[in-house]
């Protein structure tokens, strides 16, 4: 797995402190929202020529480890 902590970075000077990839101004949250609309990873690299597939491990791996904090999500419960 790749060590998002290589990769990951958060300034409140850049992109109001989003979790980015260093050296850019890429959001987790955008590459999250691109893998999720079903973009393929290729298409997202061809998109933004500075990230690499490690970065793209890296955003995954990072939402990974947000989701095991000790922090409840409520959902909508089903009817």
């Amino acid at each position: 797995m790749t060590n998002w902590q290589e990769w990951i970075v958060s300034d409140p000077a850049v992109m109001q402190g989003k979790p980015v990839i260093a050296g850019t101004r890429i959001t987790v949250e955008l590459i999250l929202d691109k893998l999720a609309a079903g973009e393929a990873v290729e298409d997202i690299l061809n998109a933004h020529p500075r990230l690499t597939p490690e970065a793209i491990q890296a955003a995954l791996a990072f939402a990974s480890d947000a989701l095991r904090s000790d922090v409840i999500y409520l959902t909508k419960m089903a009817a």
